[in-house]
């Protein structure tokens, strides 16, 4: 099977998987699954999160989940519990398309790696 094609077929089984486990059954979006590996790598699951901490929470998501990839490295974890990441390389200027191919290869294998699929 072509990359591409394992990359799509692992995508919807998580979409599914995701959509009928926090959505009653509506699809998730990319960002609203982004946010939730912010909420899973903070693991403050039970509390309400501002419009900042929500954006917070993506940029967690986002760092953990290219930290495979030699973008970001973990640093510490603050007072307060949550992470915070050192950039190593700079992303490379992407056409959002390709962004969108990286996010999704990205959190298919933290989610492979977390066995949650």
């Amino acid at each position: 099977m072509a990359r591409d094609e394992e990359l799509k077929e692992k995508w919807n089984v998580l979409v599914g998987k995701l959509s009928t486990q926090f959505a009653d059954g509506d699809t998730l979006e990319l960002d609203a699954i982004i946010y939730l590996v912010g909420v899973q790598e903070l693991g403050q699951y039970h509390r309400k999160y501002k419009k900042n901490d929500k954006l917070d929470l993506m940029h967690i998501a986002i760092c953990r989940l290219l930290e495979p990839y030699g973008y970001y490295e973990f640093e510490f974890f603050d007072d307060d519990g949550w992470p915070h990441y050192t950039i190593k390389e700079e992303l490379p200027a992407l056409k959002a398309g390709e962004q969108s191919v990286l996010m999704k290869e990205a959190i298919v294998g933290y989610f492979v790696d977390k066995e949650y699929i």
